[in-house]
């Protein structure tokens, strides 16, 4: 059974980024946290994880659609 929640290492290696853009993803409120214990470190539930990605994967589409390919000049 996978944990509910994960560390900021945990997420950063899910998404092959670093823990510093994580940390910065989670402050700025970008990606949903919660801060636990009493020295405050850092969680993020597992479906919000879930969540934010699939919101990245609709905002990507969202994008390549108003920015499509274009094809190069034939040499």
């Amino acid at each position: 059974m996978e944990p509910r929640f994960l560390l900021l290492s945990d997420v950063a290696t899910e998404l092959n980024v670093s823990d510093s853009q994580v940390y910065h993803m989670v402050r700025s409120g970008e990606l949903p946290a919660i801060k636990v214990g009493g020295r405050g470190q850092w969680r993020v539930e597992r479906a919000r994880l879930e969540e934010y990605i699939q919101r990245k994967y609709a905002e990507t589409a969202e994008w390549v659609r108003g920015n499509p390919l274009t094809e190069r000049d034939p040499e």
